[in-house]
């Protein structure tokens, strides 16, 4: 039986995880979520170092990433990703509530595979994760699965 991948969601505002986590369940995932709250904890848990360096050595189905974090910032932690030869082909999508042109220019440049702007309306934001859910959890075939 294949393993269910889990999926790896970095965001450091409590309140968004909240809603976020509500949201996956109501689609009925089968996938577990992993949450860590900054970009050092995004490379520690990918590279298994520090408190994940004993997790299973599997990757995640899909990560979907904050912007505005701290220590390392989503956009810094797509770069190294990318870099790397084990996440190259990772799917990352961006979840923020960043408009700027600037930081979805420069995360399409780096090889995201979506960006979302966080819906301000409670309503659109579980569709919004809904549809995430559904389509990189369930609807995609990752490399990172082959």
């Amino acid at each position: 039986m294949t393993k269910i991948p889990r999926i790896l969601y970095a965001e450091d505002s409590l309140n968004d995880v909240e809603l976020t986590l509500a949201a996956f369940s109501e689609c009925n995932l089968a996938n577990e979520i992993d949450v860590v709250h900054d970009g050092e904890e995004v490379l520690d848990y990918l590279f298994f170092r520090g408190r994940f360096a004993d997790r299973e050595k599997s990757a995640p189905a899909f990560l979907l990433l904050d912007i505005k974090m701290p220590k390392l910032d989503g956009v810094e932690v797509l770069k190294i990703i990318r870099e790397s030869g084990e996440y190259k082909s990772l799917p990352v999508v961006m979840l923020t509530a960043s408009k700027m042109e600037s930081d979805i220019l420069k995360s399409y440049s780096l090889g995201v595979n979506g960006f979302v702007i966080k819906p301000i309306d409670f309503t659109d934001f579980v569709k919004a994760i809904k549809s995430i859910g559904f389509f990189w959890a369930i609807v995609n075939t990752s490399p990172m699965s082959l």
